[in-house]
């Protein structure tokens, strides 16, 4: 074990998956140095990305296997779908998920239904990295968490990792997934440190985690607002409210034995979500406890969500945009107050 990023720890398991398996190559945008890299032998790998996630990929690997591609994601996704049908497992990178419309057909109605359309026969071993969040002063085209877009398409798997030893493992799965995987990293959440095996260590998908134990309320939390989350439960410990926090990590397949399992022992949920509230994972997951768990509850499932408006630009308004502790435990102290009255 040693600290990495998560950034850094995205970037190992890629080295791993590529040294062990000849067949996993990296398709993108400014990932091996762009135009001009054979004039320029030092341009080569010089971004890894926009935030450098795969720098020093195309220096070991090469040029084959780490791929510039032109700005047009709806070509070069169908070419790593085609890769993918032949034997191939390209990591795609898009650069923001804002970008998604542009390649959106290609994973809807390619990716995701090749393989039930030919009945069982044809896979498509094939990952879409790209970034997610607000709270970059990126503006309304760079800040968007468009998780549940994804999730509502059969036949794709969904993941957003929180930390860096998660990000490594599920990202090794994904790779090693005979299904299209999208992989939703958090910029917010890049330089994030935290111990992380050496070892390329698989984590299944759709297992979630336990990140906090507790009796009183559960909070399910997507991303990084587990950061959030686990803000607000250190305030709520101290006037005696004992919180549980549940991260599933995955969202298409979903833990739903744990998310349900847990509000069986609290009796209470607050969802916390970066996302839009609209046909968002948060309201997904409420509909899950009202539906499932239901018999068990003591008070109405509530959400904490971003406004159903776009990303701000300005600072201040961004910032109360995205959910924060104090709304969180605000949340919290409404489940345990409704219990109270009841």
């Amino acid at each position: 074990m040693r600290d990495l990023t998560v950034k850094d720890a995205i970037n190992e398991a890629l080295r791993q998956s590529m040294e062990a398996d000849e067949n996993v190559v990296l398709f993108g945008e400014d990932i091996a140095g762009g135009q001009g890299r054979d004039e320029h032998p030092g341009a080569m790998d010089a971004w890894g990305g926009p935030f450098g996630v795969t720098k020093g990929l195309c220096t070991q690997f090469g040029r084959d296997r780490v791929r510039d591609t032109t700005i047009a994601e709806a070509g070069f996704f169908g070419a790593a779908i085609g890769a993918a049908m032949v034997g191939m497992r390209p990591v795609c990178e898009l650069m923001y998920v804002d970008f998604a419309g542009v390649c959106f057909d290609q994973m809807m109605n390619q990716a995701a239904k090749m393989r039930y359309m030919f009945g069982g026969k044809q896979n498509v071993p094939m990952v879409m990295r790209t970034v997610v969040g607000a709270g970059f002063r990126a503006g309304a085209e760079h800040s968007q968490t468009l998780y549940s877009l994804f999730t509502h398409i059969p036949g794709l798997k969904v993941v957003a990792p929180y930390s860096a030893a998660d990000a490594k493992g599920l990202l090794i799965s994904a790779i090693r997934d005979d299904d299209p995987v999208v992989f939703l990293e958090h910029k917010r959440l890049y330089m994030r440190a935290e111990p992380v095996p050496e070892a390329a260590e698989a984590i299944p998908l759709g297992k979630g985690r336990r990140r906090r134990a507790g009796r009183d309320v559960t909070i399910v939390a997507v991303q990084r607002m587990n950061l959030f989350a686990e803000a607000a439960a250190e305030t709520l410990a101290a006037e005696g409210i004992d919180v549980e926090i549940i991260d599933p990590r995955t969202y298409s397949p979903l833990d739903e034995e744990m998310i349900l399992s847990s509000v069986g022992k609290t009796g209470r949920a607050v969802i916390v979500d970066e996302s839009h509230p609209r046909c968002s994972l948060a309201t997904d997951i409420a509909a899950l406890i009202a539906e499932k768990g239901f018999a068990g509850l003591k008070a109405p499932v509530l959400k904490v969500t971003g406004p159903h408006a776009p990303v701000p630009f300005s600072p201040p308004m961004e910032d109360y945009y995205i959910p924060s502790p104090e709304r969180i435990a605000r949340r919290v102290r409404e489940a345990m107050d409704f219990s109270k009255r009841s």
